[in-house]
């Protein structure tokens, strides 16, 4: 299924969220086998087998990376997971700090910014919001939509989605202390930390490298 973005023109301001880009960069085609893991969902819904597939094929392609380029060094128990943010300049700074979240919260995997990427992260417009696409093989990319992150908190959206790449579902009827319950408690919910839970679940799928 193709996706086109449309570009918004706007200036980019230092909060990087009160005004949209000159160009928006179109996130790559890709097929989706299900619906994609997003950030909201319509009411009562609890997500899919497939939906939980696909996560689960994305999070192990990018664990099947990271641990290819971690071959040189077998004993390290820490794997570094490389994200490219480039392609989406104007959450550069959510980005960051959602990774900083991340690293500071799980000990087995860390999230890095450089080249050689095991995913990527894209900006633009959609109608379903933010998301964490993958075709059901593997491949995929998280997807932040403009009008979404000025309506909830845009560090926990991007913080969310990254946990989809660590292997971790959505489950909208959490509270607002749960980082994959997404939109289910509403814009006034702004935590962008994971749980206790959701950081020893992340701990346990990375474990030993």
């Amino acid at each position: 299924m193709s996706r086109t973005l449309s570009a918004a023109v706007g200036l980019v301001l230092a909060a990087g969220l009160a005004a949209l880009p000159a160009t928006a960069v179109a996130a790559p085609v890709v097929a989706p086998a299900a619906p994609v893991q997003g950030y909201t969902a319509a009411a009562g819904y609890a997500g899919s087998a497939a939906e939980d597939a696909d996560n689960q094929a994305f999070y192990e392609a990018v664990m099947k990376s990271a641990l290819a380029k971690q071959a040189a060094t077998p004993y390290l128990k820490v794997v570094y997971v490389t994200y490219d943010a480039s392609s989406a300049p104007t959450f550069r700074n959510q980005i960051a700090q959602s990774a900083q979240i991340w690293n500071s919260s799980v000990g087995n995997v860390q999230l890095r910014s450089g080249s050689a990427a095991d995913f990527r992260y894209y900006e633009g417009n959609d109608s379903r919001g933010s998301y964490a696409s993958t075709d059901g093989h593997g491949r995929g990319y998280i997807f932040l939509d403009y009008q979404q992150n000025r309506q909830y908190n845009s560090t926990r959206v991007t913080a969310h989605e990254t946990g989809h790449v660590l292997g971790l579902p959505d489950h909208y009827s959490g509270p607002c202390s749960e980082l994959m319950s997404g939109g289910g408690p509403g814009t006034s919910c702004t935590n962008p930390y994971p749980n206790s839970t959701e950081r020893s679940r992340v701990n346990s799928l990375w474990a030993r490298g």
